[in-house]
């Protein structure tokens, strides 16, 4: 192991493994931006799958960081420039639709159980 510790090696081999997986997600997601059908996703999906399983096997450390790194840098150039987002969603078209009440205004919650 070129001298590293072994919590060292672990740790650093769990914090890749995160930002591969999170990287395959953003992607997965990404994937389906691009894609009009759900069958053009299923290919464009397993041809992303391909991609991420080829380097599956590699095991020096570096030559990983450098993977990650270049697999990031395309994804970004490769972004969805318009994505969708779900309308209920943060940034969403039916986000924040309701203004909230003025103040003042009482909302009372027990729906026909006031008190008299």
């Amino acid at each position: 192991m070129s001298g590293v510790s072994t919590a060292a090696y672990v740790a650093r081999r769990a914090a890749q493994k995160e930002r591969v997986r999170i990287l395959y997600r953003k992607a997965l997601k990404d994937t389906l931006n691009w894609a009009v059908h759900r069958h053009l996703f299923y290919q464009d999906a397993d041809a992303l799958r391909q991609r991420f399983e080829t380097n599956k096997q590699v095991e020096d450390l570096d030559t990983i960081d450098r993977l990650i790194a270049n697999a990031e840098a395309t994804y970004d150039k490769w972004r969805h420039p318009d994505p969708y987002v779900v309308p209920w969603a943060p940034g969403g078209s039916k986000f924040h639709r309701n203004p909230t009440p003025p103040a003042g205004i009482e909302i009372v919650y027990d729906y026909g159980r006031e008190d008299n």
